[in-house]
């Protein structure tokens, strides 16, 4: 006897009425998801305009303010017209840093070979004098480590090959393009180890004791950096050392 399958018709109506309803359902949680959005952006136009000085004069505001905007997609560092341009100065203000940092780096190249820590770029800064001033105030503003870190992510979307890196606990500036692999890495990790000697240099001895390499592997490692001018070579009574220029 043949059975008539039921509820077939029923089944697929019922998808495509669960379909239906799961599409309003997004569209409405997106389009509240929206609303909260503007909203904040309002908020943080309303925050950015009751805080302007200190967002321009206090470097440690100034990065809490950046974090805020993260989030919801907002980036005044880009905006260096409309709204956020003409309010803060923002963009502008670290188009002049990132320009003073590239100077700094591609004028220590030819000592360092490319690799420079953040708070050196700093320090020379500040030897020079080097201060900013937004276009409406009247006194210049101060500058940290952390804003020097951004300025460089502004010249790295230019393609330019300057991006930052840390080693141990210290933050450097890479000027150049060649991309440094995990072992260059585990090279200047070891450099900044006093442990195993004099601060910024290695040996060939010393990468075989602590990371396990053999001669081979140590050699070609070494092969970019010093055909980079990132490193430099001493032989002292037949024995290799590896020196990063500070």
């Amino acid at each position: 006897m043949a059975h008539r399958r039921r509820g077939v018709g029923v089944g697929r109506a019922g998808a495509a009425v669960y379909e239906k309803k799961a599409q309003e359902l997004k569209a409405t949680s997106l389009a509240s998801a929206m609303e909260t959005v503007e909203k904040l952006e309002v908020k943080l136009a309303e925050f950015a305009k009751t805080h302007k000085h200190a967002i321009q004069h206090d470097p440690a505001f100034r990065a809490k303010f950046l974090d805020m905007c993260a989030p919801l997609g907002v980036d005044p560092l880009s905006a260096e017209k409309g709204f956020w341009g003409s309010m803060l100065g923002i963009g502008e203000f670290y188009h002049e840093l990132s320009v003073k940092v590239a100077e700094v780096c591609l004028a220590s190249r030819s000592r360092n070979g490319g690799i420079i820590r953040v708070s050196e770029v700093k320090d020379i800064l500040t030897q020079r004098g080097t201060k900013f001033k937004f276009a409406d105030s009247k006194s210049k503003s101060s500058y940290s480590e952390e804003d020097l870190i951004t300025s460089v992510k502004k010249l790295s979307k230019l393609g330019s090959g300057f991006r930052t890196i840390k080693v141990g606990r210290v933050i450097l500036i890479v000027s150049v393009p060649e991309e440094l692999d995990d072992d260059h890495m585990q090279i200047l990790n070891l450099a900044e180890d006093d442990g195993y000697g004099p601060y910024g240099m290695v040996t060939i001895e010393d990468m075989s004791r602590a990371l396990g390499w053999d001669n081979e592997r140590s050699n070609r490692a070494f092969e970019l950096l010093l055909g980079k001018g990132m490193v430099w070579l001493d032989v002292h009574r037949g024995e290799k050392k590896y020196w990063f220029p500070r």
